[in-house]
């Protein structure tokens, strides 16, 4: 029996630490299959953009950091959720709900979507000034996936394909709109232009607090069990340096200045290397 060329060893052990990060696999948990019957066709805009490991992780964490300078979603983080004690495990859901959602049978899509929806109506409760909340609530849904979707494209842009073709930017938001709807959000954008007004219309909706900026540092100090340390710095870096200016100022974060650049270079080689482990 012939042993496997150190390059297929590295690639065996690269897949395998990576499908460890985001599937509870001491819980029997495994990778999901991409399908031909998903609610979306292969090597359409978004398959190709969430597919990408290490763009959606810079991404992921670029999007929960402008989440919570919303109200509604920070305080529903803070009294409906175990992040402070368990933040490894809601970003592995999230990641599982992207995946399935985006590339597994459109039927187990169709319940993984349920099932969220039946968890939102559980989270209700008031702000801090007696306001109010519901995770149900369609312009809060909508603000939680505005955030996640320029972020997951503003990380692919970044480093996988900063020429994708605008109308491709395009189809990517018509895509993930179907997911958004079916979570209530509402309104949701279709086009790269219509987010990029949706960001400027709901900017006045955020605020700045130290709840927000304290989850800001969980989100960039917490290590997911098995990550290095320098990779957890390194993605953390990359997310701080995608956000706007403003988001910035408003979670009390410095621009990494300098030191974005060989952040971006060491990235950039990160996912490159991921990129051709998980080549088939």
């Amino acid at each position: 029996m012939l042993l496997p060329r150190p390059s297929e060893k590295i690639r065996e052990q690269l897949v395998g630490r990576v499908r460890a990060l985001f599937n509870d696999v001491e819980g029997g948990q495994k990778p999901v299959p991409p399908s031909d019957n998903a609610l979306f066709e292969r090597d359409s805009p978004i398959r190709l953009v969430h597919a990408d490991i290490i763009s959606m992780m810079v991404g992921g964490v670029r999007g929960l950091l402008l989440q919570m300078l919303h109200p509604h979603a920070l305080q529903g983080v803070l009294d409906h959720s175990d992040f402070r004690s368990d933040m490894h495990g809601r970003l592995r859901r999230t990641a599982r709900f992207i995946a399935v959602t985006t590339f597994g049978e459109a039927s187990e899509a169709e319940k993984t979507i349920a099932r969220v929806n039946r968890i939102h109506r559980r989270v209700t409760g008031t702000l801090p000034d007696g306001t109010a909340y519901s995770a149900t609530n369609p312009q809060t849904l909508a603000w939680v996936h505005l955030a996640e979707a320029t972020s997951f494209l503003e990380g692919y842009l970044r480093y996988v394909r900063p020429a994708m073709p605008y109308a491709e930017q395009d189809e990517y938001f018509r895509q993930f709109a179907v997911i958004a709807r079916k979570l209530g959000a509402d309104p949701v954008p279709e086009t790269r232009a219509e987010a990029e007004r949706m960001l400027r219309e709901m900017r006045p909706q955020l605020h700045s607090s130290p709840a927000a900026k304290e989850i800001a540092r969980l989100v960039l100090s917490q290590r997911p069990e098995g990550t290095p340390i320098a990779v957890q710095k390194l993605l953390g870096t990359a997310a701080v340096d995608l956000l706007p200016p403003y988001a910035r100022t408003m979670l009390g974060l410095q621009a990494p200045g300098f030191g974005a650049l060989p952040a971006r270079a060491a990235t950039q080689s990160m996912g490159s290397a991921l990129r051709w482990a998980f080549r088939q």
